[in-house]
This record gives structure tokens, sequence and C-alpha cells, in this order.
């Protein structure tokens, strides 16, 4: 045998009980929640201390399969896309940040994505999807001067235009890569200078998807997202407010 060879490292006591947990609520078929047992009954089952336990629920927690909340016992957590992306976010950030060919296969994705579903939305929009997006856009206007409020609104429109496909992956997607892109390369989804340019642009793609033209709005989608990415710089940069 090889003497350079890692050792085997012996599992942690919180490994064994969070294995354990995920067991428990298959074999007993806990639901969205449901209570899991006291931690003080899981140190009894388990003959592990509160250390362990409380490692174990925390990691469930953080797959977003456990709610824990004070003074409470812990609960089976609702299934949420949402908090499937934020756990990723972190393993994104790392990615994004020593890969700048991710980067671009993000920005590329990001156009393919969106450009698709602003086509979708020109097809299967309501009048209601329409009085949300104008209501977005309005508000969006209104906080030019105010850069972190009208960042957010920049991707509540890019969401709930996937919104309008009904398929809640596509909006959960939206918003993923948006707060990716935010997050870490926050120059790749905010430019000072360019508030009005941007509401321009995001006035075409609503008329686009009012019309029901669901070639232009996928062309001004694509336009917009280009447009952005050819402006802004390759290299990692999170500068606020450029």
């Amino acid at each position: 045998m090889n003497k350079q060879e890692n050792p085997i490292r012996r599992r942690k006591l919180s490994d064994d009980v969070q294995d354990r947990l995920l067991q428990l609520i298959e074999s007993d078929g806990l639901g969205p929640g449901d209570h899991l047992p006291s931690e003080r009954e899981l140190m009894d089952t388990y003959h592990v201390g509160r250390p362990a336990v409380r490692e174990a629920l925390h990691n469930l927690r953080r797959m977003g399969l456990v709610e824990i909340r004070h003074g409470e016992r812990s609960r089976v957590a609702t299934p949420s896309l949402d908090n499937v992306v934020e756990e990723m976010s972190n393993t994104m950030r790392h990615l994004l940040a020593h890969s700048a060919t991710s980067l671009e296969h993000l920005k590329e994705a990001r156009v393919t994505f969106e450009t698709e579903m602003a086509r979708i939305a020109a097809r299967r929009h309501t009048e209601r999807d329409l009085l949300e997006l104008r209501r977005i856009v309005a508000a969006q206007s209104d906080a030019r001067s105010q850069p972190n409020e009208f960042m957010r609104l920049d991707g509540e429109f890019h969401r709930r235009i996937a919104a309008v496909a009904g398929n809640p992956i596509f909006e959960s997607l939206s918003h993923a890569i948006f707060s990716w892109l935010a997050n870490f390369h926050i120059n790749l989804v905010r430019k000072h200078g360019s508030e009005k340019l941007t509401m321009e642009e995001h006035q075409a793609i609503l008329d686009a998807i009012s019309d029901g033209d669901d070639i232009e709005a996928g062309a001004r989608m694509a336009d917009h997202l280009n447009r952005v990415n050819r402006l802004r710089p390759q290299h990692n940069d999170r500068e606020d407010g450029q």
C-alpha cells in the first residue's frame, strides 16, 4: 500500500445523527410541518450529546429539509425551489470567483433562457400578468435614484416574466441567475448611469409581450442582455455603484 495515501477518517457523530434523522423522516412518513423529536429525545434515543444533535439539525436546515424555530421542536420543511437556490449560492459564488469561463457560460445561458421566457410570456400572458409587469416597470422607473431598490425591481421584472409560463422551476431559475450575478458580479446587473437605457429596454420588452409578438419580445430581451454583457468587464468586479 502507498504510505502517502490519506487515512480513512472517522465519521462525525453528527453525520450519523443526520443519517438517522433522514431515515426517521422517511420511515415515519413525516411531511412538511410535522415535528421531529425534541433535542432531548434525540439525545436519549441515539446516545449522543446535544452538540451532535444540533449540528445534525443545522445541516438538515442548510439542506432545506428542516425548519428550526427558537423555543420549538424542529419541523420538516416545506419543499421550496428558492431554498435549493439559496443553498447553491455559496458554491456558485466560489465558482464565479475562480472561473472566468463559468461566468461567460452563465451569461450565455442567461441570454438563451430569458429570451425564451420573453417569447413564452408574449404567447401566454394574461391581463393580470401585464398589470403586474407594468407596476414593476413603473416602480423601477421611480426608483432610478435608489440603486438598491432599482436593482431589486430589475430582478423582479425578469422573474415575473419567467413566472408567466406557469412553471415554478423557470421562475426560480430566473431568480437564481440574477441573484448569483447580483451577489458576486453586481456589475453584470447594475451600471450606474444606465438606468434610463435599462428602463427604455424594459419598456420595449413589455410592449412586445403586451402585443403578443413572441419574436419581437425574444429579440428585445436578447438585445437587452447582450448589451449588458458587452458593456461589462470580463473580470471579477465587486465595486458598488459602477
